[in-house]
């Protein structure tokens, strides 16, 4: 047996060895990284079970005790609930909570479509100055939201709708535009042009290209920032509060929570059942539009 005969049979001896190691490290790491999720998850779940829990024990519990001696010495009262729902006065958050849906919806769906229209313009449509435009949008990420509250609220008094929705739907709109334009024109770009240019082949304009082809493959992105948007106007307070103020006729949920802390500071039952009614929306639409992703996604997705 030569030399090179040996070496090949050491070789071949060690491989499966070196495999059987790779795949230990790979099970071991899989295992350390399924640890850390379930920590994370933990972590995350704690306070919010807490809440939970705290939103329906008595008031004269929640004061005396924590939350976590409900398992040694458990009680319910749905009170904290009915007082927050159909209370009387400003424990009342009810017309609170339509508001935010009246805020929210529109704000959400009005940046898509306008952020849409414009990442089609940016990435298909040839006209002068689309690069220069396209830098200037992308830069006013970088704007910060307060420098702008005080110059929008002077215009919003001189127009006449300071403490109107239309206030607060704008300014969601506004804020939302630049970084909406440039996710969905990063993902536009990658669509191949060969579908773009064969369906100028075959006759259609700009809206139907738009409508029928684009919309559809732009589904994952609309769905990501749409939930994103969702989120973040759902939970805004210095938007709503700065252009919607304190009135119950448009303040939403974040609003009302704000005042019944600064007025109830000690009232931990409203306050708890309250912030635990805010949670629920944003779970039921995330939990939604995360299966909804998902199908856009393998649906709208182009091999190229």
């Amino acid at each position: 047996m030569t030399t090179t005969d040996i070496r090949t049979a050491q070789t071949t001896k060690t491989r499966p060895i070196a495999s059987a190691a790779a795949t230990a490290g790979g099970h071991l790491s899989s295992r350390w990284a399924s640890l850390a999720a379930v920590v994370l998850a933990v972590a995350w779940t704690i306070p919010t079970f807490g809440l939970l829990i705290t939103s329906i024990r008595p008031e004269a519990e929640i004061k005396s005790s924590g939350w976590w001696t409900f398992f040694t010495n458990p009680s319910f009262s749905l009170e904290n609930y009915q007082a927050v729902l159909g209370g009387r006065g400003s424990d009342n958050i009810s017309p609170s909570f339509v508001n935010s849906l009246v805020i929210t919806v529109p704000a959400v769906l009005a940046p898509l479509l306008l952020a849409a229209l414009a990442a089609y313009a940016f990435a298909w449509m040839d006209f002068r100055g689309r690069n220069v435009l396209f830098v200037a949008i992308f830069a006013l990420q970088v704007v910060p939201i307060q420098v702008t509250l005080i110059p929008l609220l002077t215009l919003y008094v001189d127009l006449g709708i300071s403490g109107t929705y239309w206030a607060v739907w704008l300014s969601h709109t506004m804020f939302a535009l630049p970084l909406a334009v440039f996710l969905l024109h990063n993902f536009m770009r990658e669509i191949p042009r060969e579908l773009i240019e064969a369906a100028r082949v075959d006759g259609a304009g700009h809206v139907t290209i738009f409508f029928r082809l684009m919309l559809p493959m732009l589904t994952p992105a609309i769905a990501a920032f749409g939930i994103y948007q969702f989120l973040w106007v759902w939970n805004d307070l210095l938007v709503a509060l700065t252009f919607a103020g304190s009135s119950k006729n448009v303040a939403p949920m974040t609003v009302a929570l704000f005042n019944l802390t600064g007025t109830r500071g000690s009232s931990w039952h409203l306050l708890s059942a309250g912030a635990f009614v805010s949670i629920i929306v944003p779970v039921i639409v995330f939990v939604a539009l995360q299966r909804y992703f998902v199908r856009g996604l393998l649906a709208g997705s182009v091999k190229g």
